[in-house]
């Protein structure tokens, strides 16, 4: 369970960071447009931070610790999360210094946040299987 809440705080202090660069980036660079580095913060915050809440509240319930599918959420999950928050820094990034980028860069910023959603559902799949495994073995 302490794990899990460590996780939880270290997505809370990125979340928190990722809002202040936003606020103060886009201030210092006097940008008023929408732009996805807003969305950093709540992913963040949403997809780090109160999914981990959850997983603590669960982890010794249904016996999470001794479970593959959770170690296997793990490490796709925060490799997912992670890759969708940086990418979304670097796409508003580039919209926030109005950057011009050939076809193939936006396609591979679009492909790199792609894989990493792809990651965070499939281990947001594999919690929900370690927490179906972990209440079906009567814990």
């Amino acid at each position: 369970m302490k794990k899990m809440i460590n996780i939880s705080f270290i997505y809370a202090l990125a979340a928190m960071a990722g809002g202040v660069f936003y606020r103060e980036f886009t201030k210092f660079q006097s940008y008023t447009g929408v732009t996805a580095l807003g969305k950093v913060h709540t992913h963040l915050f949403m997809l780090g931070t109160f999914v981990f809440l959850a997983a603590a509240l669960f982890y010794d319930k249904c016996s999470l610790e001794n479970s593959k599918k959770f170690r296997i959420f793990l490490f796709l999950y925060n490799i997912g999360v992670s890759l969708t928050a940086i990418m979304l820094a670097v796409r508003g990034i580039t919209q926030v210094l109005g950057t011009s980028l050939s076809a193939g860069a936006n396609a591979s910023i679009s492909g790199v946040a792609g894989i990493g959603h792809i990651l965070t559902g499939v281990g947001f799949i594999m919690f929900f299987l370690a927490l179906k495994e972990g209440a079906e073995s009567g814990k």
